[in-house]
């Protein structure tokens, strides 16, 4: 039967009695002189003393061993992050590699100048196609009201021509990947005080 510090059994069920704390004797003699109790809880208190010793060291064992398990892990879950943004750079790249192909064989082509911009137009379509399996698609911008979330107004211009705030001109096309900005528009915007 373990030492329940005189608690009943009852309460003591959920304890961890192993790490409890031993209860007091009650041979303990309050008359007794400094040096005697000294000498002996010296000899208790070098054994436990020991013992505490040892589960310290096993126990900052388990926390280094635990902490290096840690990371590794992390440093696993990085390494494969950082191998499926490769893998899937890798399907964009072999997505674009025919777009390229185009490029190439237009360049080494001998033709008409109005035959060869019939190519490079078949060519910008070719990359437009491949961009939007992609999920990459154009934000609208020339007639739109001007977003500041998708747009970015370079130039105002007065003018009674269009409604306040109205793109007249795209300077520079923005493009989203699927719901994400990857780069705002730059727009001419109108401002119109009578509208």
């Amino acid at each position: 039967m373990g030492k329940s510090n005189g608690k009943p059994e009852s309460e003591t069920a959920g304890l961890d009695l192993e790490h409890e704390l031993p209860a007091a004797d009650g041979n303990e003699n309050p008359a007794a002189t400094p040096a005697e109790s000294a000498s002996s809880a010296g000899e208790v208190t070098s054994a436990e003393f020991q013992k505490l010793k040892a589960e310290r060291d096993a126990l900052l064992d388990r926390l280094a061993r635990a902490q290096a398990e840690f990371d590794n892990a992390r440093k696993r879950a990085a390494k494969e992050q950082q191998d499926f943004r490769d893998f899937a750079t890798v399907d964009a790249i072999k997505a674009l590699l025919p777009v390229i192909d185009s490029f190439e064989r237009a360049l080494h082509a001998r033709s008409e100048p109005g035959d060869f911009r019939a190519g490079v137009e078949l060519i910008y379509k070719q990359l437009q196609d491949v961009l939007a399996k992609l999920g990459v698609r154009p934000v609208a911008a020339r007639g739109e009201q001007f977003d500041p979330h998708i747009h970015e107004a370079i130039e105002m211009v007065e003018t009674p021509d269009a409604a306040d705030h109205e793109v007249l001109e795209e300077w520079q096309r923005g493009y989203k990947f699927k719901d994400r900005l990857l780069r705002p528009a730059m727009v001419k915007v109108a401002r119109n005080p009578g509208k």
